[in-house]
């Protein structure tokens, strides 16, 4: 459905009437409406603006959920017997 609005007149007292050549004309002021967009610019920016605030956050609970289930296996600790080889190596070089 297209919507039409008086620009000059107050949306809660504006009723629409037909003029004799067809065009939508404002039962107030006499003239002629004008059709409003679906979809503003004002609209698309406060999308963008909202979404680039939220995904990264949205993208962060759902890593830190993941790794809440499923917890990675790596241990960053030196392996002792790594520690042993290292240590022969330098020892051999002296």
């Amino acid at each position: 459905m297209v919507r039409y609005y008086c620009p000059y007149c107050n949306p809660k007292y504006q009723f629409q009437k037909q003029s004799s050549k067809g065009n939508l004309i404002c039962g107030l002021c006499g003239e002629d409406l004008v059709k409003k967009p679906l979809i503003r610019l004002n609209q698309i920016i406060a999308l963008v603006a909202a979404s680039s605030l939220l995904l990264p956050l949205i993208y962060t609970f759902i890593f830190l959920i993941k790794n809440q289930l499923n917890p990675p296996n790596k241990n960053y600790q030196a392996n002792s017997r790594l520690m042993i080889i290292i240590k022969d190596e330098i020892f051999k070089l002296n």
